[in-house]
């Protein structure tokens, strides 16, 4: 359980809370480049730490991020022009462009220097890995970008579902990181079987264990932490053990184990207090990472069958998910199809923000009260005036990676020696490669 007190100060972002001070010293996903992959297309509302911006592609195909409201009358310019080199209000023709500098004012004299002297809060942008991102801080706290752990360079493929959620960036992540649930909540879409190690196959992902109960360690670091989750192999369980290493990456990234065939991650976003961003991501080899539409229809977080154009997704709580009770009849352990869907239902149901003083927490939930304590420390060490947490010194170093292996009882998880996968190049001398922003 965690005092109430502390829970706000773990969840809420809005404004001037802690949480939201320290996200903001971090570069920050907004939205995917596909959803402003047009020149002079349409602008998309973004929302990020309880603030509305507006975000578009102008003319040059520079990206833009500015506040939602124009500086004349706080109208909305996500339903402006995006024309000719900038974004143009429709109430009196105002007109920004990527910098924030107002560069036409149609209701006013062709002579008056009023727009020369007008700007419009403009944050800056980068483009990576399938993603936007903007940075909020203040320009001189703004760290230099640094590719995401699950985009290391520009030749990974990255392929990205996104989904919109009805409640707290923390139990979102908190899910991402519960390798316990995934035995019961995914059992019938994460399959036993007699495999050397975790294998994907078009349907499902397949796993060398039926231990429904794993041993859990930690292990803290400046980034966040990771950790174990050891269960009994299928075979030589005397003498090995079936380990899935997790990655918490601060303050909102998770390493997920991967499979045979690519790497698996996700990003939780917190939107505002009551609001998330989800994006699960897979990530390796152009050869052996599904394309983008194939991995949203395995994972059923489709445009237009599984979430609205805007990723919000058409099962909720209203309607049950879409819970078929005869499928799980029939043996579906949960009768919701796609597995972050059946995760999606636990988290939304917590509520908007979940009350963890009436919480019973067990040995499974190790994790879980780890990041709840790294947080709340990060935000001690911040306050003090420390570095913020997975910044500069305290980066994630570039080998450091999620696994799944079986590893025999006398080697420590914690020495074992993984890559991401890859097909043909070690993953170490690949992460070392140069990249440019």
């Amino acid at each position: 359980m965690l005092s109430r007190e502390k829970n706000e100060r773990l969840c809420r972002v809005e404004g001037d809370a802690p949480m939201g001070t320290l996200m903001r010293r971090h570069w920050l996903p907004l939205c995917l480049v596909e959803e402003v992959a047009e020149p002079d297309g349409a602008p998309v509302h973004a929302r990020l730490l309880g603030l509305d911006l507006v975000v578009f592609r102008d003319t040059q195909g520079r990206i833009g991020a500015l506040d939602e409201k124009c500086p004349h009358r706080r109208v909305s310019l996500v339903y402006g022009r995006n024309e000719e080199g900038g974004l143009r209000c429709l109430y009196h023709g105002w007109k920004m462009d990527v910098t924030g500098q107002v560069l036409d004012m149609a209701s006013e004299p062709e002579t008056s220097p009023m727009a020369s002297k007008v700007r419009t809060r403009a944050y800056p942008t980068r483009e990576w890995g399938g993603m936007v991102w903007v940075f909020l801080g203040k320009e001189e706290d703004a760290p230099e970008f640094v590719p995401p752990p699950w985009a290391p360079t520009r030749d990974a493929k990255v392929s990205i579902a996104k989904v919109i959620l009805p409640c707290n960036w923390a139990q979102v992540l908190e899910g991402a990181i519960d390798s316990a649930h995934s035995s019961s909540l995914h059992s019938s879409d994460f399959v036993p079987a007699k495999v050397s190690g975790a294998e994907a196959t078009d349907k499902n992902w397949l796993r060398p264990s039926t231990d429904k109960a794993p041993r859990l360690q930690v292990e803290r670091t400046p980034y966040g932490f990771r950790y174990a989750a050891i269960r009994r192999p299928i075979f030589d369980a005397d003498t090995q053990d079936y380990v899935r290493s997790t990655v918490f990456v601060a303050p909102f990234t998770v390493l997920v184990p991967p499979n045979n065939l690519y790497n698996v991650a996700n990003v939780n976003v917190p939107m505002d207090d009551t609001n998330t961003a989800f994006y699960f991501l897979a990530w390796g080899h152009p050869a052996k990472t599904p394309d983008t539409e194939t991995w949203r229809k395995f994972l059923r977080a489709q445009i237009g069958p599984d979430v609205d154009d805007r990723y919000r997704p058409h099962r909720n709580h209203d309607n049950r998910f879409w819970q078929d009770r005869q499928a799980m009849k029939a043996g579906n352990f949960t009768g919701i199809t796609g597995f972050p869907n059946q995760d999606i239902a636990m988290w939304v149901t917590m509520g908007a923000l979940a009350d963890r003083s009436e919480e019973r927490l067990g040995t499974s939930d190790l994790a879980i009260v780890e990041f709840r304590r790294r947080m709340l420390t990060a935000l001690d060490e911040f306050a003090a005036g420390e570095a913020p947490i997975a910044l500069g010194e305290n980066a994630i170093p570039r080998e450091i990676c999620s696994f799944q292996a079986i590893v025999p009882k006398s080697v420590d998880w914690r020495q074992y020696k993984v890559s991401h996968v890859w097909d043909d190049v070690p993953a170490t001398q690949r992460l070392d490669s140069n990249y440019e922003v």
